[in-house]
């Protein structure tokens, strides 16, 4: 096989969660134009189809499930209907959809650090087991679990402790399926981006450019699309070999 087609996605069914917009829509766009048969779940119907149709002006088919990912009730819904719409199987799961607050210890809420660990790391892992079924079924398949560097490092200058160890708890949930997955044929890894320009991270502010570009040895911040080949990657043939590794994609911000 040449080395180029090792990093095709021809023929694979994908998952992705959170796909309508940022580094989520991003993913779905380089799975689908990789080859990938791709489906997304998100929440919001109204953008679900915005960026389904803003796709199909770019060539590229995906479908849309509208979904909360973070209601365990309708995860077997969500499955369900991925494996159908992708004919009967998934092969790729890119777990992307979170969420973050900026508060003091002091006053993170029961209901923000809910919020961020239901979404980030309890539905990561209840549709992880749901998708890992189906997979196992197809012979094995690829997990991709979307970390942050912020799992790495306590980031500056705001404050999101809850964020920050939800993270952390993503890396070390990636090692613990792809030991335990690993006979199962399914690899599972972990991408950690840097500072990312999405509506999640404000990278233009002035006032922050001290602390997230300034202390990042590339001296800027990226784009979700120098962040997706990575997604491409993992959940290809090229990373045949890796499982329960974290890719950390910051411009060097951690090596500080």
């Amino acid at each position: 096989m040449p080395i180029i087609d090792s990093f095709s996605l021809d023929g694979r069914r994908a998952l992705v969660t959170g796909g309508n917009r940022g580094l989520g829509k991003a993913f779905t766009t380089a799975l689908a134009e990789a080859g990938a048969n791709v489906v997304f779940v998100s929440r919001d119907a109204e953008r679900n189809a915005a960026a389904v149709a803003e796709l199909a002006a770019q060539g590229l088919q995906v479908q849309a499930i509208v979904g909360d990912i973070a209601d365990s009730g309708q995860i077997a819904r969500i499955v369900e209907e991925a494996t159908a719409a992708l004919g009967g199987g998934i092969d790729i799961l890119v777990n992307n959809a979170g969420a973050c607050f900026h508060n003091d210890a002091h006053h993170v809420s029961d209901e923000e650090w809910d919020t961020v660990f239901d979404l980030n790391v309890k539905a990561m892992f209840r549709l992880s087991v749901a998708v890992s079924d189906v997979m196992e079924a197809s012979g094995g398949g690829s997990i991709v679990n979307i970390g942050s560097m912020s799992g790495l490092i306590v980031n500056r200058p705001q404050l999101q402790l809850p964020y920050n160890a939800s993270k952390a708890a993503v890396h070390h949930m990636t090692k613990s399926l792809a030991s335990e997955w690993a006979s199962r044929g399914i690899r599972v890894n972990a991408l950690a981006p840097g500072y990312v320009k999405t509506e999640m991270a404000p990278v233009d502010r002035p006032d922050l450019r001290r602390y997230w570009i300034e202390d990042a040895p590339m001296q800027r911040y990226a784009m979700p699309e120098e962040i997706a080949p990575s997604v491409v990657f993992l959940a290809s043939d090229a990373a045949s070999f890796i499982t329960g590794t974290v890719l950390v994609a910051d411009g060097g911000f951690t090596v500080w």
